[in-house]
């Protein structure tokens, strides 16, 4: 990932940060490679401020704490923790396969036996971390990923709850996937409510929808507290027995971890975790990056625009992309697309901007960057699209737009992508190409 021109690419530490792969209310994930072992990694940059100003210190401190207690094969490792002045960087291990969300929206209900495998690996990974004292409280098939081999990877361990005895008492996750006792105000067991998740993924995996879904949250309500669902005709007689002691609303009667590793139905084709344990972790470093000490700071040197070499060009490119040259697992959903364009890298963003702001998007701009968020309500609430402009050569500069929130469909819709493209066609002579 060198950078183009013999020009210095934006550096923290030892790491060289690239791409952003996503974004959140407090956190952006970036691409990176260390620079020492030349390994691929993800990089989640939080805003010491943000987090300061929102009280959200305890809880980043307990998403890093129990992240770094988790070491297990099926859960997204997170190998060091650093802090700048202004950022705190989280490095993670880098997984290629997107979510498995994705994979079901592309091609939806998968065969049992591979619905089976996933969920065999997921019943690991939440084993293990309750056996340490951790309670993941929001599983759903987003914060599922996958790796280039398609082993899955449990992820967002920011609603986790680590309890030494007791009961939980915040009720939090998504609602369709929430265990009804978590919606009472009389406590619950982290574990029980886990393994009620499971089953809702587990579900969403074999019929390709979910299996308690209302617009009306008190009818969802209702439905989850009572287990209102049907199985669809092609699950296995198997299947249903084990949903149904899953899915049962008093957490005191449902089958535990140690019970599903015994059904007849899970077992098949089992194949238990290898991995070795770890010595113990040293938690030091989570308290130094939320100090004031200035003893282990590290820097963030910035290049504006970011330069593109020619083969980070054609890999950003899906007609001219290498990995076509290989097989690998399709099934992501694009939420991105590219432009080239001779323009100078100011007018670009200038003309994104003033084409976005008619179409009723908000513009916040920061150097070669820019976030566009949509004032409507789509199907999928507010379209948010991230643009970042990188210079391929003196006079050729690359245009990224990716979405962040909102519907895809309408990403790619005749309202934006097109629009963007003829405003920066509109500016030169020159065509401009659509990358992706």
């Amino acid at each position: 990932m060198s950078s183009g021109g013999g020009k210095r690419r934006t550096r923290v530490g030892k790491y060289e940060i690239g791409k952003t792969l996503g974004e959140g209310s407090f956190a952006k994930v970036k691409f990176a490679r260390n620079l020492v072992t030349g390994d691929a990694v993800a990089i989640k940059i939080l805003d010491r401020e943000r987090i300061l100003k929102h009280k959200m210190v305890e809880q980043m401190k307990r998403e890093i704490s129990t992240m770094k207690l988790i070491k297990h094969p099926n859960v997204l490792n997170l190998y060091e923790v650093m802090a700048s002045k202004t950022k705190i960087y989280i490095v993670l291990e880098y997984v290629d396969g997107g979510e498995l969300f994705d994979k079901i929206a592309k091609h939806g209900r998968l065969q049992e036996d591979e619905a089976r495998r996933y969920f065999q690996q997921l019943i690991n990974a939440v084993d293990y971390c309750h056996s340490r004292g951790v309670y993941h409280r929001d599983l759903k098939p987003e914060n599922l990923l996958l790796d280039s081999y398609g082993v899955l990877k449990v992820s967002d361990f920011g609603l986790s709850q680590q309890v030494e005895n007791g009961m939980l008492h915040t009720a939090c996750g998504t609602p369709n996937y929430v265990a009804p006792e978590v919606l009472t105000v009389k406590g619950y067991n982290g574990a029980a409510s886990d393994i009620w998740s499971c089953g809702v993924i587990l579900f969403v995996l074999m019929a390709g929808y979910l299996p308690f879904d209302e617009a009306n949250l008190i009818e969802l309500y209702r439905r989850i507290e009572k287990a209102d669902y049907r199985c669809p005709p092609w699950f296995s007689s198997g299947g249903k027995k084990l949903l149904t002691r899953i899915l049962d609303p008093n957490p005191k009667t449902r089958i535990t971890i140690s019970e599903i590793l015994e059904n007849d139905w899970f077992k098949k084709g089992y194949k238990p975790p290898n991995f070795e344990q770890e010595e113990d972790v040293s938690l030091d470093d989570v308290d130094a990056v939320f100090n004031e000490s200035k003893e282990h700071l590290v820097t963030e040197k910035k290049e504006k625009p970011e330069s593109m070499n020619a083969f980070e060009l054609i890999s950003r490119s899906q007609g001219f992309s290498l990995e076509n040259m290989f097989e690998k697992q399709k099934g992501l959903v694009k939420r991105e697309t590219s432009f080239a364009s001779k323009c100078p890298a100011n007018e670009i963003m200038s003309k994104i901007e003033e084409t976005a702001k008619p179409m009723g998007f908000n513009v916040h701009k920061r150097n070669y960057k820019m976030k566009l968020q949509g004032d409507k309500t789509g199907r999928k609430g507010h379209l948010a699209v991230a643009t970042e402009v990188f210079e391929v050569a003196p006079s050729l500069h690359m245009v990224e737009l990716r979405k962040t929130g909102g519907d895809t469909l309408e990403f790619h819709s005749v309202r934006f992508k097109p629009k963007i493209h003829k405003s920066l066609q509109d500016m030169t002579d020159q065509v401009v190409l659509c990358l992706t």
